[in-house]
């Protein structure tokens, strides 16, 4: 069984995610996006409300789990018996974070890292700005999946 985490702060779950996860589905047998909890890191939804954000919009899709976990992505895949590390990339520093972050993965677990390149159309949407525009009372609907609640 192929099983890869796709991990992030997710915060919020916008388009371009939902993008990763469905087009990983298509090579993976399971999913389990793994939210970050970084207590040095502030973000707008709690870890809960994340996690329930993220588990209703897949709540009929078996193959996807959601799992928050504050360890390092490796020791989560060892946990969940996970083959590999999904990502998404945006740009080419994007790339260059990855690829460090993936020989690390590599090193010390042995795990591999898959990177899927973000379609053209959403290169643009992002976690960060998704943020920035609810701070100031904008709708976000368009950057996030049909479905998602917020």
């Amino acid at each position: 069984m192929n099983r890869a985490i796709f991990p992030g702060t997710f915060d919020p779950f916008t388009i371009g995610h939902y993008s990763v996860v469905r087009r990983a589905l298509t090579f993976m047998d399971e999913i389990i996006i793994g939210i970050g909890i970084n207590e040095n890191k502030r973000t707008w939804f709690s870890t809960e409300k994340r996690i329930e954000m993220i588990s209703e919009l897949y709540k009929n899709e078996p193959r996807v789990r959601v799992e928050a976990y504050s360890d390092l992505t490796i020791d989560l895949a060892k946990r969940m018996e996970a083959n590999f590390i999904v990502r998404g990339i945006r740009t080419v520093k994007d790339f260059e974070y990855e690829e460090t972050i993936a020989d690390i993965n590599r090193q010390l677990a042995g795990i591999e890292t898959i990177l899927l390149f973000t379609e053209p159309e959403l290169t643009s949407v992002s976690s960060s700005v998704v943020r920035e525009l609810l701070s100031f009372g904008k709708d976000v609907s368009r950057f996030l999946p049909d479905g998602m609640k917020i």
